[in-house]
Parts: structure tokens; sequence; C-alpha cells
């Protein structure tokens, strides 16, 4: 059910986000007790101290966390985790997802997050769409803001999406059986003749089913299927001057969510209702009713009841893509795939194996012939022929053929080839999963580092994504500008402060002889940049900036410095 662009969108999700060293070296650690280790293998911070969570809730509660997290694969953690797509790829920002309760050993079941019912053991919000790839674990209660408006994903009652002792849940949880829908248990697609025809008493035939009439528009006979009924009654905003019913089937239709599964969600809650958004709608799903119910509700009726976790009301991004011959059953996390295809067998490959091979040689046509230039930019003309090109350039000239691809590649202005795109495309994406050994593979097959993307950032711009410990020292060999400018006049050190970079990667670029007397295209110095997002660890490197520097823009920014607008940036 999910759109082509949605599909192409997850499609680089499955690609990049979790890459298989990843897998590899977080179960390595993982399987060997070591669950440090692994935080450490997937890029997760665990900001806490077991020792504090015992003196604070007892020995026993302690253990059980640490239980918890000796079980807990943060890679899988990561493949699950919601993503802003939208032409984007990276975790959704101010959703903050709750693992486990914290201090509440020997209290049975675990129920629904709410206001006031922690502690818990959650993930951080990600407040940046562009900003670092890292997880912070926590114990405590997300922040009254989080609550307020229900940016929140509850997954202490879907332990699948990250403890490996419930992994092989996932298979019932999207609809499943002994089979996946749409798919046999080996992993074979159905057939055209295989599909159902009617909803039948088979649980996964009512899915596939109620799924084929989602995909032709037919709303009303789907919910049937599924056995959930539209209420004509509902709360609209004021801005829709459309019946409650009608507004509810829009809602429905553009949200896709997975209905045969919505009422089960629900009772699992151990709630009467439960709701999920869609846009800037709530819907409410009533399981007081024989047959579930759905209505629109405003934000004042769905605050209190329990939010249905994406993962669980959505269909399953890994048995679209799957469905669309998007990716094969060896892409898929092996916890996936064992999950919902234990008939498959083990991976004739190692897990997702590594990226397509990457062009070897760029062809270009070039003074009325075709020019190879290979991934590191070196081209076929002498060093006379480079020089009059440069200072062609240098006067006002164009340039054309070789010499305005190795320009477009620098300056990230002007049109490349369809292999050279395709090679920054690769390269850039990695850079924006934080997948620094994959950066690593791509500059030791001798990639040019001095590319920049649309907005004219180079690689130093884009180190507070990465491991810049590695990558740092190798980028300046290189000869790369540590004064260099983006498209709004940011140099590296800028956007590590601006992009929440850390501490180190800071230090060591001033270290490194980055200039910190710097504005950026609206004359906001450092400095403002520092107070205003409250970087307290970098305050002596604020004092250190001329406070007169970009002093009007500084002015006017004054009116943001609360801590709420901080928060809404």
């Amino acid at each position: 059910m999910f759109t082509p662009d949605e599909l192409a969108a997850w499609e680089r999700v499955r690609r990049y986000a979790v890459p298989p060293w990843m897998i590899e070296r977080a179960t390595e650690r993982r399987e060997a007790g070591d669950w440090r280790g692994a935080m450490a293998a997937a890029n997760v911070r665990v900001a806490f101290d077991l020792r504090d969570v015992a003196a604070e809730h007892g020995a026993r509660a302690a253990e059980a966390l640490e239980d918890d997290l000796r079980h807990l694969a943060p890679d899988l953690l990561r493949w699950h985790l919601p993503r802003t797509l939208g032409g984007r790829t990276t975790i959704r920002t101010d959703q903050p997802v709750v693992l486990s309760p914290v201090g509440k050993a020997g209290e049975g079941e675990p129920k629904p997050a709410t206001k006031g019912s922690g502690p818990w053991l959650y993930v951080a919000r990600m407040k940046l769409t562009d900003g670092p790839q890292r997880l912070e674990l926590r114990v405590g209660e997300p922040a009254t803001k989080e609550w307020r408006y229900l940016y929140l994903q509850d997954w202490t009652l879907s332990r699948h999406l990250w403890d490996v002792r419930r992994a092989g849940e996932l298979l019932a949880r999207v609809g499943g059986t002994d089979r996946p829908p749409f798919f046999h248990a080996d992993g074979t697609p159905l057939r055209e003749d295989e599909l159902p025809t009617s909803a039948g008493t088979d649980p996964v035939t009512r899915a596939e089913w109620v799924t084929l009439l989602q995909e032709r528009g037919e709303l009303d006979e789907a919910c049937a299927a599924a056995g959930v009924r539209l209420r004509r009654k509902g709360k609209v905003p004021s801005w829709s001057s459309k019946p409650p019913i009608e507004v509810l089937r829009e809602v429905l239709t553009r949200g896709r969510p997975a209905l045969d599964r919505l009422a089960e969600e629900t009772r699992r809650t151990g709630w009467r209702r439960a709701v999920f958004p869609v846009d800037f709608y709530w819907v409410e799903v009533d399981v007081s009713y024989k047959r579930a119910m759905l209505r629109l509700v405003d934000n004042s009726d769905a605050f209190g009841h329990p939010v249905l976790p994406e993962m669980c009301r959505t269909p399953s991004p890994d048995l679209e893509l799957l469905r669309a011959g998007r990716i094969g059953l060896d892409d898929l996390h092996p916890l996936v795939r064992a999950a919902l295809f234990p008939a498959a067998g083990p991976p004739a490959t190692p897990p997702r194996p590594a990226a397509a091979a990457l062009p070897r040689v760029i062809r270009v046509r070039c003074r009325g012939e075709w020019h190879e230039v290979g991934p590191d930019l070196s081209i076929p003309h002498d060093a006379d022929e480079i020089r009059r090109e440069e200072a062609l350039q240098a006067l006002g000239g164009s340039v054309s053929g070789c010499f305005a691809l190795r320009d477009a590649w620098r300056t990230g202005r002007g049109r490349l080839p369809r292999a050279a795109r395709e090679l920054r495309r690769e390269l850039l994406l990695r850079v924006q999963h934080g997948d620094t050994p994959g950066v690593l593979e791509l500059l030791d097959a001798g990639v040019d580092p001095h590319v920049r993307d649309g907005r004219r950032r180079t690689l130093l711009h884009l180190l507070y994504l990465l491991d810049h410990e590695e990558l740092l020292p190798r980028l300046l060999k290189a000869g790369l500008d540590l004064e260099a400018r983006d498209h709004r006049d940011c140099t590296p050190l800028y956007m590590a402060v601006l992009m929440q970079g850390s501490e180190k990667l800071v230090r060591d670029l001033i270290a490194a002889g980055a200039n910190i007397h710097v504005v950026d295209h609206q004359d906001l110095s450092l400095r403002r940049v520092i107070r205003r997002f409250r970087r307290t660890e970098l305050m002596d490197i604020a004092e250190r900036i001329d406070p007169n520097l970009g002093e009007d823009a500084d002015e006017w920014y004054d009116w943001i410095e609360d801590e709420e607008a901080e928060e809404d940036w």
C-alpha cells in the first residue's frame, strides 16, 4: 500500500540506515554478553549509570533493567524506528521511544506508558532532521512537552521491535500465522492465482484480502472485511466544512493503516480505546463494541489514551519492499528474516551484502571525444592544459568536459554525469546515516574527498554526522579547507556547533586551526549560536569570541533566547 516515493525512501533506509558492519559488530558484542559494546557498535549512547538506578529504585529494578539491556538489540531498534520520509530517510524528530518500565519488577505485564507512570527506559527524541543519527538511551520520563502533544512511540507492549527474546513475535504482529501475508513460509511470493478472493476464516488470508481491497480504493469493503465500522459522528477541525464521516474516509485513505490489526493492537493495551495520528487528525479505535469502531477525535479526546505505535498499525515496510521486488530476503535484518520466514533457512550470503559495485570509470564528452575519468577525478589532460583551463576559469570563463566535471564535483554547482551523480549520492547517503566505515571504504577506493553537496557543504562540514577522529586527519591531509563556506556562509566549525556536533569535534577543529571569529549569512556569530542552543560545555570558547562580532544580528535574535523557543527549534 506504499506509494512509489515511499517505497523508494524505505529502500534507501534499508540500504543505508543500518549497514551490515553495524549489525555484525553489535550482534557479536551482544552475544558475548557485552551490552555496552553492542550499544557503542550501533552508535547508541547510554546516558545513565546502573548504580544510580539501583540507588534510586532499588537493586531489583537495576537488575531487571540490566537484563533488558543485555537482550536489547540496538541494531534491531534502529531498524524499526520511524523515519521522516518525504524525500528523506533520517529518524523522525520529536518522537521519543519508550521501551520498558523501570522500578516495577514483579508487577506483572507492563502497561501502556502514560504521563506520570514512569520512570521508563526510553530513547531520547531526535532534535534535528539533518542532525547526527546517534541514539541516546535514558532512564526517566520524557519531557512534559512531548507528553502534551503525544509525540511518543510507546513500545512497552511491542518488545518484538527491540528485544531479541521476543523478536519472533514479529510474524504474528504483521498479520501472519505460519507465513506472512502475500508470501509462502520460505519467502516465495504468492502467485496471482494464489491470492484470496474473499476474507475467508484464516487470519493471514483476511489480512491479504483487506490489503487488496484498500489498494483498490474500496475502503468500506475493507473495513467490513476487517471487522471494523466507521462512526458517522466525530470531531473535525474548524477549518473543515465536510461531514465527519467523509473526513474520516479521506484520512483513512490517505493514512492507509493496516485495518485488520487495529482492533487487536488496541485490545493488547488493555484499554477500551486507543488512538493514532494521521497528519493533523486523530483516529480513535474503540473496541468496547462487538465490532471495533473508528471515529475522528480532537486533541483533548486523544490525550490520555494509548497511542498505537506506527510499526504496529501500518503495513510492514519490509514486506511491502519484498512485494515490490525492491529488496530480497538477504537484504533483511537477520532477526527480521528469521521471524518472518522461518522456513527460508539461513541466508546464502552475509546479511545485507555491501552496496552494489560503484562505477570505476566516468565517461565524459570532452572536446568532441569521450574521455574516461576515475573516481579520484584524475582527468586525462596534461599539466599545461589544466593550467590554461584554471586561468580561463579565474578570468570568468566557462569550462567544459572533464574540467566541468571536476568543477561541479568540487563546488556543488553545475551538472554531473550520471555515474558521477550516483557516486556522490552513495557517498553522501553513507555520510547522512553516520556510516564512517562506509565513507572510509569509498575514500580507500579512490573517491575524491573534495566533493560538495547541493548546499555546497564539504565533508568537513558534515563531520558532525561521523566519527571525526578517523576522518578529520585524513581530510586535512587531503587538503580540505577548514574555512570553506557553504550556501549559508557557514564554516565546518560553525556547522559543528549549530548541528549539535560533539564537544570533542568542536575542540579538535579549533586545534586544527579553525577560526572562531566567524558569522553566517545572517551575520550571526558563533558566540550567539553557542549561547542560543545552550552549549554550556563550549562557553569558554564563546568568551574568547569578539562580543561585537555580528552585534546587530545578535540583537535581532534576542527574542528566541527563552527555553521554549529553543525546544521548538
